[in-house]
């Protein structure tokens, strides 16, 4: 069945590398550096193909693994993850209205440097999204799969929602409070993380690397069985487990809670840019 929260995953992790190549394509082609644009390219193209080449790693290299190693390495990679995203989504609310600066920045001191320079600056922003984005999908589509595609399928269609949306922006078509959604698709993406850590703690049990596997918190499998449509949509959204242990929902709680409430507190920087600042790239 088709995953919000993987689509979610999808279009949050692919817009926010879509905004960075536009921002980029768009500063020189204002300034009349396209003769850039290719090494920029490159570096793009070399980004989007370490991200695909990670995740094929971790899908097909842990298929060699003994089961508990399997569940050691995918409880692992899943913690990690999460620490991952979580970072990643406080720090795109903290600078999602200077990010048009800071590339352009960047952009400039690279042009000055030469190619090698220009490549490495497309490498660089655009690669440690796709890293972050290949090692969180691949978390978050082994804990919400259930031997179907739709997990998968859900990450695809995002990505290719933030494209267009990408091109859309480039076009000057489309305008959004930038920060506000970012706020909004962080705070569900912190739930969907909440999920995803807590099938990485269960991974770690199972792999008896933590204890507790017995211990259930509650099991609701009878009012909510996991093969109905509904259970299987609060999994798709939510990673829903009926018969989560108590170490997983004492973990769930620890992460959530506290993160969301430091999510949401006010920011304390002085100098905002104004509360209606829109999309960071210019049309055309």
């Amino acid at each position: 069945m088709f995953s919000f929260g993987n689509h979610l995953i999808g279009l949050r992790e692919g817009l926010e590398a879509s905004l960075v190549v536009c921002i980029l394509i768009a500063y020189l082609v204002k300034t009349g550096r396209r003769d850039a644009l290719v090494p920029v390219w490159a570096g793009i193209g070399v980004a989007v193909a370490l991200a695909l080449g990670f995740g094929c790693a971790l899908t097909f290299g842990s298929q060699e693994l003994t089961f508990q190693a399997q569940e050691a390495l995918g409880g692992s990679l899943s913690i990690i993850a999460v620490g991952l995203v979580t970072w990643m989504v406080f720090w795109m609310r903290r600078t999602a209205r200077h990010l048009k600066a800071e590339l352009h920045g960047k952009l400039d001191s690279a042009l000055r440097m030469g190619t090698a320079a220009l490549v490495a600056t497309a490498f660089l922003a655009v690669g440690r999204e796709g890293l972050e984005t290949a090692l969180f999908v691949w978390a978050s589509v082994r804990a919400s799969g259930d031997g179907s595609h739709g997990p998968l399928i859900g990450v695809v269609l995002g990505l290719l929602t933030a494209v267009v949306l990408g091109w859309l922006f480039y076009k000057g078509a489309v305008r959004i409070d930038l920060a506000k959604f970012f706020t909004w698709t962080g705070a569900m993406l912190v739930v969907v993380a909440a999920g995803v850590l807590a099938y990485g703690v269960h991974d770690l049990q199972e792999a008896e690397f933590v204890g507790g596997l017995r211990d259930k918190a509650f099991d609701i499998s009878g009012t909510i069985p996991p093969d109905s449509w509904y259970g299987t949509l609060l999994k798709g959204v939510f990673n829903f487990q009926p018969d989560p242990t108590v170490v997983q929902v004492v973990v769930w709680l620890l992460y959530l809670v506290p993160t969301l409430v430091f999510f949401f507190a006010p920011a304390r920087t002085a100098a905002e840019p104004p509360a209606g600042a829109e999309a960071a790239v210019p049309p055309r």
